[in-house]
Order: C-alpha cells, then sequence, then structure tokens
C-alpha cells in the first residue's frame, strides 16, 4: 500500500494524486464514492459503465446450484 498525502482547499476540494489517477485510468469528469465508517474514510472510483464494470464478475461461483440449495432450506425450514 502507498501512503499520499494531499490538501484539502478552504472550498473543500483536494486533489487525486497522478499515480492513482494513472494506476486506476481517472479522467476528467470520473465520479468519486466517499464511504465514511466513522473510523476510516475509503474513496472509490466509479466506472462510466456500471453494466460493463459488472459483466463476468460472478463468473464460475455456481449461483444457480447456490441459489436452488437455498430455495430447498427455506422451503425446509417452512415446514
Amino acid at each position: 500500500m502507498k501512503k499520499m498525502q494531499t490538501t484539502i482547499s478552504k472550498r473543500g476540494q483536494t486533489v487525486v494524486p497522478s499515480t492513482i489517477r494513472k494506476n486506476h485510468q481517472l479522467h476528467d469528469g470520473d465520479r468519486l464514492v466517499w464511504l465514511d465508517d466513522g473510523e476510516m474514510i475509503k474513496v472509490i472510483p466509479v466506472p462510466r459503465d456500471t453494466v460493463g464494470a459488472l459483466k463476468g464478475i460472478a463468473r464460475g461461483e455456481r449461483l444457480l446450484e447456490e441459489l436452488i440449495r437455498y430455495r430447498r432450506a427455506e422451503r425446509a425450514r417452512e415446514r
């Protein structure tokens, strides 16, 4: 993990370091999500094509079989 530091301006703005912009292909107009859990702040880039970014993410997870097992267990609990 690399440690980088920026400064917040009077208007609440900061700069994303160039190394991070290059490594994560961030460009003018890209959006960032800020997650605050009360102890730590995480900044996550939002892909321009959110559907395309998710394509294939669950490949190999055998989701259909898992869903069938879950529903069978639910039915058994209802009886």
